[in-house]
């Protein structure tokens, strides 16, 4: 009997929960950008509903042929829609098929019957952007007790929405959300005893403890300093010791300064098979990365340098004249430029500047957009992506889950010049990374701050 009434209690106490709480969900409006970004962004609101006006599906349809990874997450999302809504129409809420999940439905109403209301009469353009406020807009006169939000990542529709007293939000799942504390890579360790800094001097390697480091993380880099003396090491989680570096060149790049010192080290570590490099323009990123992978060349198959396109007024590349060639050069020349800096340091008779031009005609040092390489096997290859930070999170996992036997992935980029009109510094696919792949064994980082590409290029950066 008493099982019985507590069965009953569960029961009575439960429904006013579910009541309420379905009252007091809200209403995210999805802008196209969101799903662009993110296929499977429709089941990231918990138990709040989704509406997708249907101006979106109409821009998702230009989007769903191509290569590209914008394609395949407009691909996959129309899958999703068309799964969930499988026998139903979606003009009525379709739940999202998940416990306690909430339900969404495509908005066919964009027009406003209050002209002063109406984004497109207030904006004076009946273009995409404007119908899918008008969307959202509707929902919120229709829903008067319920809080209807636009989640757009465009900036731009962002204030669009607010300037109409319309709540709008970024999409934030999966952001970061402290930039400034990123992973670093390395430590600076002061006030060590000479004899701890002699110890490591003379043997090459000693324990953590030794040096004042704890619970260390693999492949991290240190610098060790006490009054008189300092030491660049590394902790290898091989042998669990910490190891003394040694400045090193590769193909006669000499690194500048301490950091540099651990990039050429984590380049050429063969024990490390992700790297990321953060740094602002001039600190020798791509440079210490080519050179490093010109270094190794004999070890693997290929070398691949690619950087993503990123047309001016995010336009597509086919407007631009000329042939394919004529068209992707431009974007490709910052790299030729440090493979030119790296040939020079040669004479033109030595064997390395020779090696370079041949390495180019044979294709054993490949140079092209990274859409035209994102289809190849990556196996035997040291493959560098340049400005990563254009690279949405997706993009940069598709990158390396095609890697294969022997592969090593470099990442470079500086995460505060993002020319993508819908990433951030909080979004952008190299942040993600390095907060989530750190300390991991076969991961190393390096954030490069000092910039050694001229005094010149330092005084813009420092005071511009």
């Amino acid at each position: 009997m008493s099982a019985k009434t507590t069965i009953t209690k569960a029961k009575t106490t439960r429904k006013p929960k579910v009541t309420a709480t379905s009252k007091a969900c809200k209403i995210f409006v999805l802008d196209t950008s969101v799903i662009l970004y993110n296929h499977s962004s429709i089941h990231n609101f918990e138990d709040n509903d989704i509406a997708i006006p249907i101006t979106v599906l109409e821009e998702l349809d230009n989007f769903k042929k191509g290569n590209e990874i914008i394609n395949f997450e407009a691909r996959e999302f129309i899958r999703i829609i068309d799964k969930l809504s499988a026998n139903k129409t979606l003009q009525k809420w379709i739940p999202l098929g998940k416990e306690n999940k909430g339900k969404f439905k495509v908005v066919m109403n964009e027009s406003i019957a209050n002209l002063a209301l109406d984004a497109r009469v207030v904006f004076g353009d009946n273009k995409p952007d404007h119908r899918i406020l008008n969307a959202a807009l509707m929902l919120q006169h229709e829903n008067p007790d319920r809080k209807v939000v636009l989640v757009t990542k465009d900036v731009n529709l962002r204030l669009k929405a607010k300037s109409l007293n319309l709540p709008a939000e970024d999409y934030k799942t999966g952001k970061i959300k402290d930039v400034e504390g990123l992973y670093s890579g390395k430590t600076l360790i002061e006030g060590l005893s000479k004899e701890s800094i002699d110890m490591l001097y003379q043997d090459g390697v000693c324990e953590p403890n030794i040096v004042d480091v704890e619970n260390p993380i693999p492949n991290h880099y240190y610098i060790l300093k006490n009054s008189r003396n300092s030491a660049l090491a590394f902790y290898n989680p091989v042998t669990k010791l910490m190891e003394r570096i040694e400045k090193k060149s590769a193909y006669r790049i000499n690194p500048r300064n301490a950091e540099q010192v651990f990039a050429i080290h984590a380049l050429l570590n063969p024990n490390v098979r992700l790297v990321t490099l953060q740094g602002v323009a001039g600190t020798g990123k791509t440079l210490l990365a080519l050179a490093s992978a010109l270094e190794q060349k004999r070890n693997f198959k290929q070398v691949f340098l690619s950087r993503p396109i990123v047309p001016l007024s995010n336009k597509d590349i086919g407007y631009l004249p000329g042939d394919i060639k004529s068209k992707v050069n431009p974007y490709m020349e910052p790299l030729h430029d440090n493979l030119k800096f790296i040939q020079n340091q040669f004479g033109e008779k030595d064997k390395e500047y020779k090696g370079i031009t041949e390495s180019l005609e044979k294709e054993k040092l490949l140079i092209q957009p990274l859409a035209y390489i994102r289809g190849r096997s990556i196996s035997n290859v040291f493959f560098i992506v340049d400005e990563a930070q254009n690279l949405t999170p997706h993009e940069i996992k598709t990158i390396i889950t095609r890697a294969g036997e022997n592969t090593k992935i470099i990442f470079t980029g500086d995460i505060y010049q993002i020319d993508t009109p819908y990433l951030d510094s909080q979004s952008n696919g190299l942040s993600v990374l390095i907060d989530k792949i750190k300390y991991h064994p076969i991961y190393a980082h390096i954030r490069l701050e000092k910039g050694e590409r001229s005094e010149l290029a330092n005084l813009a950066n420092d005071m511009l």
